[in-house]
C-alpha cells in the first residue's frame, strides 16, 4: 500500500530533492559543455598562432605534414586540448559549487584549498614541461642528425609528443596533493614514506621511462623534479600528521 499523509509528503520531498540535484548536475554539465565549445571555437581561430608558438623552440625551420588532412586534424586536436586546459578552472568552479553544499563548513575549508592547489600544480607542471623539458629534449634528439641524416619532423608527431609530455607533467605534479590526502585519512605516514624511499625512486624512474621519449635525458629531466616533489610530499605528510595529533 503506498504511503499516505505525512509519510507520502516526506517521500515526495526526498524525490523532489533528488530530482533537483539531478537538475543541478545537468546544469553543471550543460554550462561546462557550452563554455568548452565557446573556447574551442575561439582556439580554432587562433590555432595557427598557437601552433607557431609551440614550434618556436624547434631547431628546424618548419614542421611537415604527410597527408592531406594531417595539418587540419592537428589544428583541431590542438584547439580541443587548449580549450580544455583554458576552460578547466571554470569547470572545476562549477563542480565545486555543486559539491560544496553537501560538505560541512570545516570540510569546505579543507577541500577548497586542495582544489585550487591541485589546479595550480597541474598548470605548473605543464609550464615546466614546455619551458624546461621540451627544448632540452628536442635539442638532444635532433643533435644526432648528420649530413646524411636530416630531421624531417611531422607536425602530428611533434604535437603528440608535446601533448603527452605536458599532460604527464601536469599529472605527476599532483603527487603532493595525493600524499596529503592519503596522510589526512591515515593511509601513509612520513616514516613509511622515508622507509620506502628506494621503491619510490624506482617507481619514479620507471614512470618517467614510460611517460617520456626513449632517451635518458628526458627520463632524468622528468624524474628529478618528481623526486623533489616526493621530498616535499614527505614534509607535507609530516605537517599533516603532526596537526592531527595536536587536534
Amino acid at each position: 500500500m503506498p504511503p499516505i499523509g505525512p509519510a507520502k509528503d516526506k517521500e515526495l520531498l526526498r524525490e523532489m530533492s533528488f530530482l533537483e540535484h539531478l537538475d543541478d548536475l545537468r546544469g553543471v554539465l550543460v554550462r561546462s559543455l557550452v563554455v568548452y565549445i565557446v573556447f574551442l571555437v575561439v582556439c580554432w581561430f587562433f590555432s595557427e598562432r598557437i601552433l607557431n608558438f609551440l614550434i618556436d623552440d624547434l631547431s628546424v625551420a618548419n614542421l611537415n605534414f604527410f597527408a592531406p588532412a594531417e595539418a587540419f586534424m592537428v589544428r583541431v586536436k590542438l584547439s580541443a586540448v587548449v580549450a580544455l586546459v583554458v576552460s578547466a578552472p571554470y569547470m572545476l568552479f562549477l563542480i565545486w559549487r555543486f559539491v560544496a553544499p553537501a560538505l560541512f563548513s570545516s570540510e569546505r575549508g579543507k577541500v577548497y584549498p586542495l582544489v585550487v592547489t591541485s589546479a595550480a600544480l597541474f598548470y605548473a607542471g605543464i609550464t615546466f614541461c614546455y619551458i624546461v623539458l621540451i627544448p632540452i629534449v628536442l635539442k638532444f634528439l635532433l643533435s644526432f642528425s648528420t649530413e646524411r641524416l636530416t630531421p624531417v619532423i611531422s607536425v602530428s608527431s611533434y604535437f603528440a609528443m608535446v601533448a603527452r609530455l605536458a599532460f604527464s607533467f601536469g599529472v605527476v605534479f599532483q603527487l603532493p596533493i595525493v600524499v596529503m590526502i592519503l596522510a589526512m585519512i591515515g593511509l601513509v605516514t612520513p616514516s613509511a614514506l622515508l622507509r620506502q624511499w628506494r621503491w619510490a625512486v624506482l617507481g619514479i624512474f620507471t614512470a618517467s621511462a614510460v611517460l617520456t621519449p626513449p632517451d635518458a635525458v628526458s627520463q632524468v629531466l622528468m624524474a628529478l623534479p618528481v623526486l623533489l616533489l616526493y621530498i616535499v610530499s614527505v614534509l607535507i605528510a609530516h605537517v599533516v600528521v603532526r596537526r592531527k595529533k595536536q587536534n
